[in-house]
């Protein structure tokens, strides 16, 4: 009984062993893993810290140019108010146009026989005027043939 138990004994060592090795095995592979995910963490890093720069410049220019942009719609704004005063300065003036054209209408109407006597009596002052005119011209030809006869 004795052997059985140095045998045994024997096997648990032999058993042991090769658990060890086994097991040496496994964490030298794991301790190779660790390297590589180590230095893969390592160049992650540095890839983080320039992502970061540039990420922070981004920043920078996105909030410049937000401020940018912000200044120009203030001014955009004031253009925009200046057209819409414009524009509401032209509808007061087209009303008050139309306004002005209506009464213009309304005295044309009511005087429309005034009017219409006002014409005719500039057609009559036109025609004398005319006349005038041709009188005196005549007159002046009169006098110009008379003075070459007197010179003959």
């Amino acid at each position: 009984m004795i052997i059985i138990l140095y045998l045994s004994v024997a096997l648990i060592a032999i058993a042991f062993l090769i658990l060890v090795i086994f097991l040496s095995r496994t964490l030298r592979s794991l301790q190779i893993t660790l390297d590589n995910v180590a230095k893969t963490l390592s160049g992650l890093e540095k890839q983080m810290e320039g992502i970061t720069v540039e990420t922070t410049e981004l920043l920078h220019k996105t909030n410049a140019l937000a401020t940018d942009i912000q200044e120009k719609t203030k001014k955009l704004n004031t253009v925009v108010d200046a057209v819409q005063d414009v524009g509401v300065s032209i509808q007061r003036f087209n009303g008050s146009i139309q306004k002005v054209s209506e009464n213009v209408s309304v005295q044309v109407e009511r005087n429309q026989e005034k009017v219409t006597q006002v014409i005719q009596w500039g057609n009559v002052l036109i025609d004398l005027w005319d006349k005038w005119k041709d009188k005196k011209e005549v007159k002046r030809e009169d006098h110009t043939v008379q003075r070459s006869r007197d010179y003959s």
